[in-house]
């Protein structure tokens, strides 16, 4: 059966983040993730995690100024230096919280802009990244995002993310699969993961188009979590849905798999 994080930054909005939590553990969920911790001490965020007690799933590494519409500074030529620093400070987090996966945000590259220089600058960030987690027994992910939620992106399909995997060439970089992207950019949903399933470091779930619980919408997840598990799939699920309502009283989707 499939194990299921809630993303506290989209889910349990109803309370503040470090009450989210309790929110989840009490919703049946056994981990979470979430896209930042930075903006609490890393100690106050594993207070939290382990009073639940969850597993903390997955973070993102810093990504530059998201408050003035950074999205990731990874393929950003010129930024080496503060990828660096963000690494080293998502790992001070991810010891305190005991997270196996971190992500790495690509950024947006604007029209124009040389895509080659960019795809250099990703490879030898991801590349680093990748060597420092390695030390600690830690996976890094890339995760293609979809550029009509994110236009300028600079990864957006599963076969580009594939292709970046394996020119990097650090085992312990794989894929973090978003269902909802994917369908939006390429679908064929099942044949990509029958394809790269062995590559794949995170999978997360949300209705198309909407965003909100993967029980309505164009995508089977009953079908596609049943593949998962026939796959062998040992990871998490990641939530990273907007709830339609309240978060609690659409977890109705959630019944068949929560935790006894």
């Amino acid at each position: 059966m499939p194990r299921f994080a809630a993303n506290l930054t989209m889910m349990f909005n109803e309370v503040p983040f470090l009450d989210r939590f309790s929110a989840a553990a009490r919703a049946g969920f056994e981990a979470v993730e979430f896209l930042f911790p930075y903006d609490h001490p890393a100690e106050e965020v594993a207070g939290c995690l382990h009073c639940s007690p969850l597993k903390n799933a997955l973070f993102n590494l810093p990504p530059g100024d998201w408050a003035k519409g950074e999205r990731g500074i990874t393929a950003l030529p010129g930024r080496e230096a503060e990828f660096r620093a963000g690494v080293g400070t998502a790992l001070t987090y991810a010891r305190a919280l005991g997270t196996p996966t971190l992500h790495a945000m690509a950024g947006l590259v604007p029209d124009g802009a040389d895509r080659a220089e960019a795809r250099r600058t990703y490879v030898e960030n991801l590349r680093f990244a990748a060597r420092e987690l390695a030390g600690e027994g830690r996976t890094l992910v890339i995760e293609p995002i979809n550029g009509r939620d994110m236009p300028g992106y600079f990864l957006q399909t599963q076969a580009d993310a594939h292709a970046i995997r394996e020119e990097v060439g650090e085992p312990n970089l794989l894929v973090q699969m978003d269902l909802y992207h994917a369908q939006i950019v390429e679908g064929d949903l099942t044949v990509k993961l029958r394809r790269w399933i062995r590559h794949i470091g995170h999978v997360q779930i949300a209705s198309v188009p909407e965003r909100n619980e993967p029980d309505r919408g164009e995508v089977s997840y009953p079908h596609l979590l049943a593949l998962l598990d026939e796959l062998g799939y040992r990871g998490w699920v990641g939530c990273e849905y907007r709830p339609a309502g309240g978060t609690v009283e659409g977890l109705g989707w959630f019944a068949p798999y929560r935790r006894r």
